[in-house]
């Protein structure tokens, strides 16, 4: 019996040998695949995709005076992108802009909409009539104002509807409007600005969770539909950013300023239709 057992053993030694040594090879071209990868994301970078060459004059921002989106007006317009402002506020636009234009010298318009409310869109279509739209950030957005149970959440019906009016509508229906002439054009590029609270269900944060999760859904699903066109449409999956939305007011190296999370985030774009935008974020998800 122990000889038969020994010459089983001598039959399948050598498959074994080669299925381990196929095996090798896959996982170690997969590992420099991923590394190359990386090193031609969070490195190398898109070169010059982001500019008003490629993708078209304008650059709209949403939520545009605070955070984030005050980041990507900044650095668009660094870029030479002409930027429209669209924000609540009209005295908070105005400095926004003022400062833009003095510090890099491009043209802007400003739009106070509050995106809370259902009927703003037909002033926002009518201040883009005209403009060649090269790049949208859809980065308005609201949280809670601290963790709490869905049924605990104080008044919950009017919460429920300005979370989607927000975090929902406002991308769906400014993507209606600059996409079509996109499209004619055969250029551009579309940034979500999800959450990582999006790629994980989040108790006590229910409700805004979902409410990324769904941007993140919409902007994947968009990007198949339209990426033949010549149409780059991205999901911004941050983690933690230093802005008043996280309440989080130091730096870190893996909570940085939007300044700096903006400028490695644009470097990503037409390299990754999904992405966290930072380095040491998608570290944090084990991505590239």
């Amino acid at each position: 019996m122990w000889s038969s057992g020994e010459a089983l053993l001598r039959a399948v030694e050598t498959p074994l040998f080669w299925i381990g040594v196929v095996t090798a090879a896959y996982f170690s071209v997969c590992s420099v695949y991923r590394l190359l990868s990386g090193l031609r994301v969070w490195l190398l970078g898109n070169g010059r995709v982001v500019s008003p060459a490629k993708l078209g004059k304008w650059a709209v921002v949403t939520g545009a005076t605070d955070g984030i989106g005050k980041a990507y007006a900044e650095e668009l317009a660094r870029r030479g992108f002409s930027i429209v402002l669209i924000s609540r506020t009209q005295e908070k636009l105005d400095d926004v802009a003022k400062s833009i234009e003095s510090k890099y010298g491009v043209e802007t318009n400003s739009i106070a909409a509050d995106f809370s409310a259902r009927d703003i869109y037909p002033k926002i279509e009518a201040g883009l009539t005209g403009l060649e739209v090269g790049i949208l950030v859809n980065n308005v957005g609201m949280s809670y104002s601290y963790p709490e149970f869905f049924l605990q959440v104080p008044n919950l019906d009017s919460f429920i509807d300005t979370m989607v009016n927000i975090n929902i509508t406002s991308v769906c229906q400014m993507t209606r409007m600059v996409l079509p002439g996109m499209v004619e054009r055969k250029k551009g590029a579309i940034l979500n600005i999800s959450s990582a609270s999006g790629m994980y269900p989040c108790p006590l944060l229910t409700v805004y969770s979902a409410s990324k999760a769904f941007v993140d859904f919409f902007s994947r699903g968009l990007e198949a539909e339209y990426k033949s066109k010549g149409i780059l449409i991205q999901s911004v999956l941050p983690f933690f950013v230093a802005t008043k939305l996280s309440k989080i007011r130091r730096a870190t190296l893996d909570t940085p300023n939007p300044d700096r999370y903006v400028a490695a985030e644009l470097n990503t774009v037409g390299l990754q239709s999904q992405t966290n935008g930072y380095l040491p974020h998608a570290v944090m998800v084990g991505t590239d």
